[in-house]
């Protein structure tokens, strides 16, 4: 049990505003994310509220990466410690970090929720709680926040850095991985922590979880990935590479592996959809990484090669950080990077390494967007400093460091 404040952390107000509203409430918050994205600080922050507002508050904590709660294993093992620590005159306020590491951790809950006998805070590292265990025994009695590596904006409050060209390649060089602010963001110390994390998610979030048999594959289809963010592509396509690298593997266990570094979050899959319709395309879709450093403590960041792949990829982090709702658009045989919805409002976006003031230039990064026909925004998202001009048509040029520190 954690009885004091913990002072070293950063705060972060985007995603503590959006919960602590809940705390008191009769429903259980649950807080997902990748492995290291932050969410055992982000306990500590509401943990902290929760004292300065009530401070006889009883704070029960459990961490399963400390070996102090290695004896609960299971959801009577919980049951038995929680039930030890209650107080009958007070608050009560349980806090599970790591909640999938307790077998059967949903009976537990359920048992607590019905009871009354806590507020119930827990976090975990797998969407493949929420889609089995949460939502089968617990629907409707929790509500869900998924936390993300830092953004950009977060990433340059936690470096103290100021909004730059160099900070941001500093960011689609290392991505947003909190703990670098605390180990710094020299290229060998930076890569060697990225890596480790890369090992540990694999290891405990994907091979363990999802028992994955073929490690060797697994670590080649992430290589895969990391070379090829932003291009359409299906587990065929994938498979029929991989067997020409002598790699025989089924499009089958091609899904299955892509399913379970989504299911860490390691990865987000993006699906096609029709621009104008209601079609939603099965075979193609997109996969982005969760974090940019991650990714280039895999593959190496070789600037002329990868800043596109990059870019896009921010592009996509900002927008889901931004709780849109994000698509790759089909509009005949052209395709739109990203349609983005939120709240029912869309935006399209084209992203671009450089433009030049050409019409041929223009014609193929304005080009697909002038053929959508509705007056929703649309945006052409480059690296380097506007040159056709900020309006085109009525659609708008912004760098990169401009959208990701203003667009909402």
């Amino acid at each position: 049990m954690m009885d004091k404040l913990v002072s070293d952390y950063i705060r972060r107000p985007d995603y503590t505003d959006k919960i602590i509203p809940f705390t008191g409430k009769q429903i259980i918050k649950i807080i997902t994310g990748q492995r290291r994205v932050g969410k055992s600080y982000l306990l500590f922050q509401l943990m902290d509220d929760i004292r300065q507002k009530t401070p006889d508050a009883n704070i029960i904590y459990i961490n399963h990466e400390l070996e102090d709660y290695a004896s609960i294993q299971t959801h009577k093992d919980l049951l038995n410690y929680v039930k030890n620590k209650l107080k009958p005159t007070v608050g009560n306020y349980l806090f599970v970090d790591e909640i999938q590491e307790v077998k059967s951790f949903q009976l537990a809950l359920r048992s607590l929720f019905a009871k009354n006998s806590c507020d119930i805070f827990c976090t975990g590292s797998n969407a493949k709680m929420l889609s089995g265990e949460l939502a089968t025994h617990l629907a409707g009695r929790y509500v869900e926040f998924t936390i993300h590596s830092l953004s950009y904006t977060e990433f340059l409050r936690f470096h103290k850095f100021e909004n730059n060209r160099d900070a941001l390649v500093k960011y689609l060089t290392f991505g947003g991985m909190p703990y670098l602010a605390n180990i710094g963001i020299e290229e060998h110390l930076a890569f060697e922590y990225l890596r480790n994390v890369y090992t540990t998610i694999l290891l405990k979030d994907v091979v363990s979880r999802e028992n994955i048999r073929n490690i060797s594959f697994l670590e080649n289809l992430v290589y895969f990935l990391s070379d090829n963010i932003g291009s359409l592509f299906s587990a065929a396509n994938i498979s029929k590479f991989l067997k020409s690298q002598r790699i025989d593997i089924s499009p089958q266990l091609t899904i299955s592996y892509l399913k379970a570094l989504s299911n860490a979050y390691f990865v987000h899959k993006v699906i096609r959809s029709e621009i104008g319709g209601l079609k939603i395309f099965e075979i193609g879709e997109k996969y982005y990484f969760e974090d940019l450093g991650l990714r280039n403590a895999l593959k190496g960041f070789h600037q002329i090669a990868d800043t596109h792949k990059l870019l896009e990829n921010a592009v996509y982090l900002h927008l889901i950080q931004n709780n849109y709702r994000v698509y790759v658009g089909k509009i005949g045989n052209r395709e739109i990077d990203f349609v983005a919805d939120k709240n029912g409002q869309k935006v399209y976006i084209q992203t671009s390494l450089t433009l030049s003031h050409t019409a041929e230039t223009a014609q193929r990064e304005f080009g697909n967007l002038l053929e959508i026909k509705d007056n929703y925004p649309k945006y052409v998202i480059t690296l380097n400093d506007v040159i056709i001009g900020k309006n085109y048509q009525g659609i708008m040029q912004i760098n990169l460091g401009d959208f990701l520190t203003n667009f909402k």
